[in-house]
């Protein structure tokens, strides 16, 4: 009989207690994905010892929810990205989530979802959250936007930046970022709780409200490529977040910048590439756009929970990430 109660939490992988090297090192010879994620292994510990390279990560699905939450909090913490590019509901609806907090809890997919929405439980695939704790990030979004943020305009890199200064519970990857000077662009916000938390603000304070601009968020990410030139994407899924990111070459030649193609790429997804529907293209395509440099590239097909935990340990136990400068790009945007 399925349980459909919230009792059982779900656990979040913890990069720093395992060493997968051995493993790692046996797939060289072997094929199919294993072969694709020692090669993303390979090349993602290139990126990270690269010395004037940034490293984008851009996360796009449920990871954070299925137990990956505190993986991208040590990759700020332990210096092995430099900039996120995330969907709305990765960094609010998951993070935020449980930075106040709140739990994901173990579920099941075949779960009779008229028990669950009679229960007010809501369903990711095989886990569940309570409806009302979600309702709790509505609210505490609402409350920080109308009493702590002004009534002016924001990228989402200022507002979250911002967001982290303001939480206090030591558990989130927006704190952390805000600690270790890493930007968060979140190009779709609205798309998440954060969008309905800014709705409440926005009806409740009509005359007088803050404004999320996602063209300046283009405009933000855009500088940093022009600044920094030098670029490495880290793809989790695919999306919004990882054709903004591509995008930026782009962007930057449309404004007068000649700037390097993202010379290393990388993107776990289990998308299909024969209806064009890979997430908006595969690497060798994204060449073709003038976005990638197709020489350091590695699609890795399989689902991101099981690929992304192997690859980060690599890196973790294979990079002396002491001596890795810490890029602190807010410091860009400062004046």
């Amino acid at each position: 009989m399925i349980d459909h109660s919230l009792k059982k939490t779900v656990d979040h992988i913890d990069i720093t207690k395992y060493d997968v090297t051995d493993l790692v090192d046996e797939l060289r010879s072997t094929s199919f994905t294993s072969r694709e994620i020692y090669n993303a292994c390979q090349l993602y510990k290139q990126m990270l010892e690269e010395e004037e390279l940034i490293v984008i990560l851009t996360i796009a699905g449920s990871t954070q929810a299925a137990g990956c939450l505190k993986l991208y909090r040590d990759l700020v913490r332990f210096n092995m990205v430099d900039a996120i590019v995330a969907t709305g509901a990765s960094i609010i609806d998951m993070d935020l989530f449980e930075g106040l907090g709140n739990k994901h809890y173990i579920g099941s997919n075949k779960a009779d979802d008229n028990i669950l929405r009679e229960n007010y439980i809501d369903r990711i695939y095989d886990t569940f959250i309570s409806e009302d704790d979600l309702k709790q990030v509505d609210n505490y979004i609402e409350d920080f936007a109308s009493n702590h943020c002004g009534a002016k305009t924001y990228s989402s890199r200022e507002f979250l930046n911002l967001l982290g200064w303001h939480l206090r519970t030591g558990n989130s990857l927006v704190q952390e970022c805000y600690k270790e000077d890493v930007p968060i662009f979140c190009p779709a916000l609205n798309d998440s709780a954060a969008g309905i938390g800014l709705l409440m603000h926005q009806t409740n304070n009509p005359d007088s409200h803050l404004v999320i601009d996602s063209i300046k968020d283009l405009r933000e990410l855009t500088y940093l490529k022009v600044e920094m030139q030098n670029t490495g994407l880290f793809m989790v899924g695919g999306g919004v977040p990882k054709n903004f990111a591509q995008d930026i070459v782009v962007a930057a030649e449309s404004i007068g910048h000649r700037v390097p193609m993202h010379q290393y790429a990388i993107q776990l997804t289990v998308a299909d590439v024969r209806d064009g529907a890979c997430s908006s293209s595969t690497l060798d395509e994204a060449s073709s756009w003038g976005k990638v440099d197709n020489s350091n590239t590695q699609m890795v097909y399989g689902e991101a929970t099981s690929t992304l935990p192997i690859i980060t340990n690599y890196a973790y136990n294979n990079v002396n990430l002491k001596s890795r400068k810490r890029r602190k790009l807010h410091e860009l945007f400062r004046s």
